[in-house]
């Protein structure tokens, strides 16, 4: 793990219509490179809809103004974590999408899922640049890339970690409100 200046939170079901505005900011060519087709607003309404929080995990920087500007959201598969990553176009090239990845990565791990997967178009650069700096085996085909990357099990540290986390999240989240606030 590398240490992130990033505080990436836990986000909860009550924060889908962050992740539903995340998304639909994203442009035509953003969403076909996140879902591999550039779906309507329809899709992303509809998949967000679907996001069971009980089953599957969400994670998410955001902004001073408390926009969500990147998100992940890690599936539970059998015997694997799979995830897809979003960071808004004008905050890429920052660390967002590996500090969201790190952070992925920690709960599936402690999920106990051997493998962490993820699926991208190979016109991806930025994923696939991320995938290999993160040290996942990377596989190419008829345009397409799956990635993949072997866990530790989890342990008390990384339990630990993902609790340090995400209140190190709820903290930077509270300040930024609370600035906000304070603002004429």
């Amino acid at each position: 793990m590398h240490d992130t200046p990033f505080p990436v939170r836990e986000l909860a079901s009550r924060h889908r219509t962050a992740y539903e505005q995340h998304l639909l900011a994203l442009g035509p060519e953003d969403r076909r490179l996140r879902f591999g087709t550039p779906p309507a607003d329809s899709v992303v309404r509809a998949y967000v809809a679907r996001i069971d929080f009980e089953r599957d995990a969400l994670f998410g920087v955001f902004s001073d103004d408390l926009t969500l500007v990147g998100a992940a959201h890690l599936a539970r598969g059998e015997g694997h974590a799979e995830l897809g990553v979003s960071v808004l176009p004008e905050y890429r090239g920052r660390g967002f999408g590996g500090a969201l990845l790190e952070r992925a990565m920690l709960r599936a791990r402690n999920w106990r899922r051997p493998k962490l997967f993820m699926h991208c178009l190979t016109e991806n650069a930025m994923m696939m640049h991320l995938a290999r700096k993160l040290g996942m085996q990377v596989a190419t085909e008829a345009g397409e890339a799956d990635a993949w990357l072997e866990l530790a099990q989890p342990d008390a540290g990384s339990y630990f970690g993902e609790v340090f986390a995400q209140r190190v999240a709820l903290f930077d989240f509270a300040l930024k409100a609370l600035r906000m606030q304070m603002q004429p």
